[in-house]
């Protein structure tokens, strides 16, 4: 089904990640649509806009460039504009491989999503269910709450948030045998670049984490998900 399923990957400072995802797509037979997100001040923009010129073409795969957001925030910039087209969005970092199962991984997610809204994530070989490392949900979700994720975060936690909501709207599905592998310096499957050392440094760490405990117990998290909980009851 066209414009059904888009997935948002912002990216900085590794475009080799750009054909390693391309490949992924093919060796899964994935046919959602991917939209790489970059900064235009990254210091291997030539580099992203090398492999940009490789896809041109192909429609499933495609490139933005903008002014540095951080990943929150270009995330949200794009899943809004988004909703207003694609029927369900999903979220991966340019470190997630989605893996070959014998039900396609982007076929599960229509699966799980189709049934109204809702939030779906898979099997991240690191945090398993604790956490939606990489994560999909109906696009609904984002045009009713006017972003993907709190827009108080920059880059941690957000998949906390989306563990929240979906619990707190009734609608959330874990598939563990859905592996969208997280390659993270955290299970020795990365090196520890610049952008790693950047978003896990004790500044971001502490500054995302107390954000992400102000939005979950001053407010945040309830205003939303009384707007999640009207979203799915409409919907029934």
């Amino acid at each position: 089904m066209a414009d059904d399923l888009l997935v948002i990957i912002p990216t900085r400072g590794r475009p080799q990640a750009v054909p390693a995802l391309v490949q992924a797509w093919e060796d899964t037979g994935a046919t959602a649509d991917l939209l790489f997100a970059v900064d235009t001040d990254d210091p291997e923009l030539s580099g992203y806009k090398a492999e940009a010129a490789k896809l041109k073409g192909d429609g499933r795969f495609r490139f933005v460039f903008g002014k540095r957001l951080r990943l929150c925030g270009t995330l949200n910039q794009q899943a809004v504009k988004a909703a207003k087209k694609y029927r369900f969005l999903a979220f991966m970092g340019d470190d997630h491989r989605p893996r070959p199962a014998a039900m396609p991984w982007d076929a599960r997610i229509r699966e799980c999503l189709s049934g109204g809204p809702g939030i779906v994530y898979g099997n991240d070989l690191l945090q398993g269910e604790a956490m939606a490392t990489a994560v999909a949900m109906t696009s609904d979700i984002v045009a009713r709450l006017g972003y993907m994720a709190p827009d108080v975060l920059t880059h941690l936690c957000l998949d906390l948030a989306w563990v929240d909501w979906g619990k707190g709207m009734g609608r959330i599905t874990y598939l563990d045998d859905m592996v969208i592998e997280h390659l993270h310096p955290a299970n020795g499957k990365a090196v520890l670049d610049a952008g790693y050392e950047e978003v896990n440094s004790d500044a971001m760490v502490s500054a995302d984490t107390a954000a992400y405990y102000d939005y979950r117990d001053n407010g945040g998290l309830e205003a939303d998900l009384v707007k999640l909980r009207k979203l799915v009851e409409e919907a029934s």
